[in-house]
């Protein structure tokens, strides 16, 4: 499993995924606005892993603090959590995250602990929410094997793998999950641009794990699944709503379009901590926009003529309609998803397949 992020002393260590695949370069941040930095300028990206980076900062951030006066010492906290909320608007995993450790800060805050036993408190928080994340995606990976034919070809669209969370991954942890049932499978991964984390990423690390990987333009893909070449499309989401409706890397909603014209079951696979009950539907998610350079810039050589203007989100809404189930650490879940996402949180026996 790749080591994504780690907590080694008095740092954090992240492999930095704006090297890959060339070179394999791992940051090591020993502050909280280092780790912010980190989350901002994409050294580590992917909802479920920036939420395990912020909520590690923030126990490093203030492992290190000085303050010895639990006032002084909340405020310095706060200040942490917005300066990480404000780093990615998109993935709602990172404000999941920065709410636990508020909610772990508070509980010993209430139960009159001092500095140094809130301290403890938020590094274990951290800890678990990192380990936890592994658990979800190889429980996420176990489900969603099962919606994978004995032989199939998967497209996949950025990177949904162990770089984008703690470990394992989601949308490849589905994949993983299908091979370890010994099922055949090859991948499709989309270049998806303009960062190019189909091309770099999500083929650095099947090919590291010896999976057959293919990487196809983005606008390759309706040709491929004409001809009959791809049995399913398998992505990660950075924001769920609660009707369904889902945020994921730009070009997922063309992608989803696409598979329900060819009749391909197109999945979606993320942890309970991506649905936004707060969400109504998809209309009301924030989506980033991002520096025009990534799009108008190949490394330092530019793409586009002086003068042309450049559009960057880095997000598109898919409709719930169009998706055939979300794949979650609590089973499969299925439309009508305003009903069945309800579901997942309020049911708290055995993890299971859910039509709603």
């Amino acid at each position: 499993m790749l080591p994504t992020i780690a907590r080694d002393g008095d740092a954090i260590v992240m492999i930095d995924q704006r090297k890959l695949p060339g070179r394999e370069v791992y940051v090591r941040c020993t502050t909280g606005p280092e780790v912010a930095r980190a989350i901002r300028t994409m050294v580590i990206r992917g909802a479920p892993a920036i939420g395990v980076a912020a909520a590690m900062g923030l126990a490093l951030g203030m492992r290190r603090s000085r303050a010895t006066g639990t006032q002084k010492f909340a405020a310095e906290f706060h200040t942490l959590c917005e300066l990480m909320a404000a780093t990615r608007p998109t993935a709602v995993n990172l404000f999941w995250a920065i709410e636990r450790m508020k909610r772990a800060f508070a509980a010993g805050a209430e139960a009159g602990e001092s500095v140094d036993q809130i301290k403890d408190r938020l590094d274990a928080e951290a800890q678990a929410i990192h380990d936890e994340d592994v658990a979800s995606c190889r429980a996420m990976g176990a489900f969603g094997a099962a919606v994978v034919p004995d032989v199939a070809c998967i497209l996949t669209h950025c990177n949904a793998g162990a770089l984008a969370t703690a470990g394992y991954g989601t949308a490849l942890g589905v994949i993983r999950g299908a091979i370890e049932a010994g099922k055949q499978v090859t991948v499709l991964a989309d270049e998806t641009r303009p960062f190019l984390q189909g091309a770099r990423l999500t083929a650095w690390e099947l090919v590291r794990d010896g999976v057959d990987t293919t990487v196809i333009t983005d606008n390759m893909a309706g040709a491929l699944m004409r001809q009959g070449q791809i049995d399913l499309v398998v992505v990660g989401a950075d924001r769920i709503a609660a009707n369904g409706d889902t945020a994921n890397k730009i070009g997922t909603y063309t992608v989803a379009v696409l598979a329900r014209e060819n009749g391909i079951p197109f999945y979606v696979a993320a942890p309970l901590s991506t649905i936004d009950r707060t969400m109504p539907d998809g209309s009301r998610i924030p989506i980033e926009e991002r520096a025009a350079k990534e799009v108008s810039h190949l490394g330092g050589t530019r793409l586009t003529p002086e003068g042309a203007r450049v559009r960057n989100p880095a997000f598109d809404v898919t409709p719930h309609d169009l998706i055939a189930g979300i794949i979650t650490e609590r089973g499969i879940f299925r439309a009508p998803y305003g009903e069945s996402l309800r579901q997942a949180f309020e049911d708290r026996g055995p993890a299971r397949q859910v039509d709603g």
